[in-house]
């Protein structure tokens, strides 16, 4: 069956969540087309046909991107795979703390403020694209005293001369160019406003990314702290020891090296925690004493999420990230742009008129006017238009392999945190068992060294594994956590369509009270 498309009830808000379509066949028959998970093609199809408007200019030659998309992930799902909307699970997960961070980062970040004025620039060309569809009137006038002066004979009285005219032209939108270029920039529009809200998304995911990091951090700290202050209380020990001929000058030297080797750890440790400090103070508007605050009264253990619901059908995520929507409209916005550079080629027609008032004390009123069509035809351009069209042709197939890059790493970054999460939530059993059994082990190898029946050098092995898998029990609960917030990220962070940016607020605010 062949088909022929046209938008239906296409959404004028800056927030474009779902598009519709209707679909005609060759009987007539009329059916809504929506996108759904059972698809194979994600609703790029659907956003690409919309563009084939009525007119003369034909965009059959160009192909929609098929992009086959699994219908479940291959990856083990976290929490059984159970479904559901994203949301903003930190909110519940984690420590007030993190919430006001991450508010204060929404507020202040310039990249957010960067992505707004794009939206902005967006806005100002679509108003001038949609400007050429309607006619332009102008006007001028003029007033101009004049007379000679000299011989009686010569001289000429001042006279006075007042001329107004008014203007108006209309370019017929024939062929489409005018109102493909206008579709053009509204997807444009709806592209900058996804841009937003993937910026909105990476902001959040990067602030709490750095807090799971900076708690971790802490954490480490501590326990190098603690090691230190364990390790300095020995050797005042084996230092009185040694007076009294009772611990070997050699491994007295031996302790000092690793309370030496501790400190250095603890100290390259909190200069890591400091870096995490100044990250957060940039992301969150560089008020460093607000963040410091903030840290203090925050929980002091990595947080971890409570239940994140995960959708089981690839298609589903991918529907959630903005970027992919962006993808998708760039994929429009560039077909528009092929219909304008092809409508081009075609003869143009407008209508223009004009009126004039002359008033002179020498010449008297006239009133002059004309009003009529004009037709422009390219004959020969040198390839010009041609060139433009294969312009625009080469910037759509630029955008179909951008979606289907995005797609596929997409779906990538989805598998890759899963596989990340699942392998984590197992090695934390592991990992916990063997920090207790080190330090079990460093236990009963410190009371056997007491009690003269081990070396110090015994004692320092057995507290450097029970420090490591310490060291590296944190490290994964924090990885664990990370990875978290690594599949939110991919998932497309519980991106909300229907949330505006604060400067369309302001300026709905303003409509409303004109």
């Amino acid at each position: 069956m062949l088909y022929s498309w046209r938008p239906c009830c296409f959404p004028r808000s800056d927030n474009l969540h779902s598009i519709r379509y209707i679909q005609r066949g060759k009987s007539g028959i009329v059916r809504t087309a929506k996108k759904t998970a059972s698809r194979n093609v994600i609703g790029v199809g659907s956003v690409v046909a919309c563009l084939f408007i009525s007119g003369c200019t034909t965009l059959a030659d160009l192909q929609k991107p098929d992009m086959k998309i699994a219908n479940i992930w291959h990856a083990t799902l976290p929490h059984d795979g159970r479904t559901g909307d994203l949301v903003s699970w930190w909110s519940d997960s984690f420590d007030p703390s993190l919430t006001a961070l991450i508010t204060a980062a929404q507020a202040k970040n310039p990249s957010l403020e960067t992505a707004e004025a794009e939206i902005g620039k967006a806005r100002a060309t679509l108003a001038s694209a949609q400007a050429s569809l309607f006619p332009g009137l102008g006007g001028s006038g003029s007033l101009t005293h004049s007379g000679t002066g000299g011989d009686k004979a010569n001289r000429v009285a001042v006279a006075t001369t007042a001329s107004g005219s008014l203007d108006a032209s209309w370019e017929i939108d024939l062929f489409g160019k005018t109102r493909q270029k206008s579709e053009a920039a509204r997807f444009r529009v709806h592209e900058r406003v996804a841009d937003w809200h993937d910026a909105r998304v990476s902001l959040a995911a990067e602030v709490a990314d750095y807090y799971v990091q900076y708690r971790a951090c802490r954490q480490l700290e501590r326990v190098y702290t603690a090691e230190l202050a364990s390790q300095s209380e020995t050797i005042q020990a084996m230092e009185t020891a040694e007076t009294s001929g009772f611990t070997s000058s050699a491994d007295l030297a031996l302790g000092r090296a690793g309370v030496a080797s501790s400190a250095s750890t603890l100290t390259a440790q909190r200069a890591e925690c400091e870096i995490l400090v100044k990250s957060l103070a940039r992301l969150t508007g560089g008020d460093e004493p607000h963040v410091r605050n903030l840290l203090v009264k925050g929980k002091s253990g990595i947080p971890t999420p409570k239940t994140l619901k995960l959708s089981a059908v690839p298609a589903d995520a991918l529907r959630q990230r903005p970027d992919i929507n962006a993808l998708e409209l760039e994929i429009a916005a560039s077909l528009a742009e092929v219909g304008a550079a092809k409508a081009d080629l075609y003869p143009s027609l407008s209508l223009g008129g004009s009126v004039t008032i002359n008033s002179s004390k020498l010449m008297g009123t006239s009133l002059p006017w004309s009003f009529g069509p004009a037709l422009s035809i390219p004959l020969f351009d040198g390839g010009l238009r041609r060139a433009a069209v294969g312009s625009a042709t080469a910037a759509y197939d630029a955008a179909v392999a951008a979606y289907k890059s995005g797609v596929l790493d997409a779906v990538a970054e989805v598998e890759t945190a899963l596989v990340r999460i699942d392998g984590t939530r197992r090695r934390i059993g592991d990992s916990t068992v063997a920090a207790r059994s080190y330090r079990a082990y460093f236990n009963a190898v410190d009371s056997n060294w007491k009690a003269g029946g081990a070396s110090l050098l015994d004692r320092e092995d057995a507290r450097r594994l029970a420090q490591l898998a310490e060291v590296s029990l944190i490290e994964v609960r924090r990885d664990s956590v990370r990875y978290w917030i690594a599949l939110y990220k991919a998932l497309g962070g519980g991106w909300n369509a229907n949330v505006v940016s604060p400067k369309a607020l302001q300026q709905k605010s303003k409509e409303n009270l004109l």
